[in-house]
């Protein structure tokens, strides 16, 4: 079974009526074997609440939508396991420690992060690291 890299974009997409929400929700059921570093909770905390501020959800809401990230099958990482490779990632390649941690958990289980920011994976694409990183728009 391949393991899939999920990143905070993707669960928001998979939570909100964005535009990558069916696939984004597709990946999640699937049978993927989903890792992420720890980071992931406080990311995806900071997007229930991006949202609460902007009046998009209650109070309620965000607690239920809480409740389903918690109930996916993530095996998470501790971002201290990673961050030495990711602040190498980041400064190599000009993107944030953030975003490098998903990248070097990729990297580490040989496994590809599926995301909805396409500068982090346009900024990878003439690099090595391109393997690991792909746009939810190209999953099929």
């Amino acid at each position: 079974m391949k393991r899939c890299v999920i990143d905070a974009s993707l669960i928001a997409a998979s939570m909100f009526q964005e535009e990558f929400e069916e696939p984004a929700s597709a990946l999640l059921a699937s049978n993927c074997i989903q890792v992420a570093p720890a980071i992931i909770f406080a990311e995806v905390g900071n997007v229930i609440w991006k949202r609460f501020r902007l009046k998009e959800i209650n109070e309620i809401e965000a607690g239920k939508l809480l409740a389903g990230f918690f109930r996916l099958p993530l095996r998470i990482t501790p971002s201290e396991k990673l961050i030495k490779s990711s602040l190498q990632i980041a400064m190599q390649y000009d993107r944030t420690a953030y975003d490098s941690l998903y990248v070097a958990l990729a990297v580490k289980t040989d496994a590809v992060m599926v995301t909805t920011d396409k500068r982090l994976v346009n900024a990878l694409a003439g690099s090595p690291l391109k393997k690991y990183v792909r746009w939810l728009g190209d999953v099929k």
